[in-house]
């Protein structure tokens, strides 16, 4: 989901287009580059300071302020609390936070159905070729087809009414400058050295968004392709084990499609879920409150094991797609 020029709250345009293109390309091109020239050289310890700093920061703007608490609601905070997350997750360099948020509701509106923006199921064909069609679409080719389409008024109404996301919205193009130039700045002061900064954007900054890029995108890929699934959910979503770690907890995905208001997405002890970690002190701390828990008997009841007809019944709370979102 990454980036495309801020500021419009309509559909994309061809320049947004091959920015988004860009903001693909480059951060590949720079890694593909530095690393056979690079490593084992200029690869220090102030560039794995500086790297781990600026991930763990721009990512857990994306999981805990873009996903969990903007799109989802999934707990509240105070205002400046909301704004210095929605900076934190426009470093990562995946779109303006109020288009990001849009798109991600749509998606939740129209989960592998006609009108998902990135689902690897819909429209691809059949076969194996559909399916490496499916999961290019999902993982990369949606960035310049749907990414940024869903209507900001419909699926982020609250967000463009607030003043502050929309300053933030439209400053993104700023933001981006700072995720490149704020490591840069780092490992030259670390190391107090030109080179330093120099590795330290390379790493901090380009390596930094490129793996974040991939990570994201195989959330929307690979987590609807293949993995396993325990809940009794009418979309494709799955769970996958190996990319807990790096996405902070967003692959426990098939979790997440089952109770889409949950804070946590590692539903179980063995679950890793750091952002879900990061939640709770902020909730302990006085940072965070009206925390979404999912019960284990709510849990229990969606199993797939549970299969026995049941009285449709009003959604619950939790389970609900946040206001604005569904057609």
């Amino acid at each position: 989901m990454p980036t495309h020029l801020a500021g419009s709250l309509h559909g994309m345009t061809a320049l947004e287009r091959r920015v988004n293109m860009t903001a693909v390309l480059l951060p590949f091109v720079v890694v593909a580059i530095a690393v056979p020239l690079l490593w084992g050289d200029l690869v220090g310890w102030s560039d794995v300071a500086v790297f781990t700093f600026m991930y763990v920061i721009s990512g857990f703007g994306v999981t805990v302020g873009f996903h969990r608490m903007l799109t989802h609601r999934a707990f509240q905070v105070h205002k400046p609390t909301r704004y210095l997350f929605a900076i934190m997750g426009s470093l990562s360099v995946q779109g303006p936070v109020i288009d990001w948020v849009a798109d991600h509701r749509k998606h939740h509106a129209h989960t592998d159905v006609e009108g998902d923006p990135h689902s690897p199921h819909v429209g691809h064909g059949s076969g194996v070729k559909g399916a490496l069609k499916g999961l290019w679409h999902a993982h990369v080719g949606w960035l310049w087809l749907t990414h940024g389409e869903a209507k900001k008024s419909k699926y982020a109404k609250e967000l463009v009414e607030d003043r502050g996301m929309r300053i933030i919205n439209r400053r993104f193009p700023i933001i981006v400058l700072y995720s490149l130039m704020i490591p840069a700045i780092l490992g030259g002061l670390l190391t107090m050295s030109w080179k330093g900064a120099l590795t330290g954007l390379i790493w901090g900054g380009f390596a930094r968004i490129f793996l974040q890029h991939h990570v994201t995108w195989s959330v929307n890929s690979v987590c609807h392709f293949f993995g396993k699934r325990r809940f009794e959910v009418d979309d494709h979503s799955t769970n996958v084990f190996w990319l807990a770690i790096p996405s902070f907890g967003e692959s426990w995905h098939h979790n997440h499609h089952a109770f889409p208001r949950s804070a946590a997405h590692g539903l179980r002890w063995y679950e890793f879920d750091i952002s879900a970690g990061l939640i709770n002190l902020m909730r302990r701390t006085g940072l965070a409150w009206d925390v979404v828990k999912i019960s284990p008997e709510r849990q229990d009841a969606k199993l797939t094991i549970n299969t026995a007809p049941k009285p449709e019944q009003p959604q619950p709370e939790e389970e609900r797609v946040p206001v604005g979102v569904s057609d």
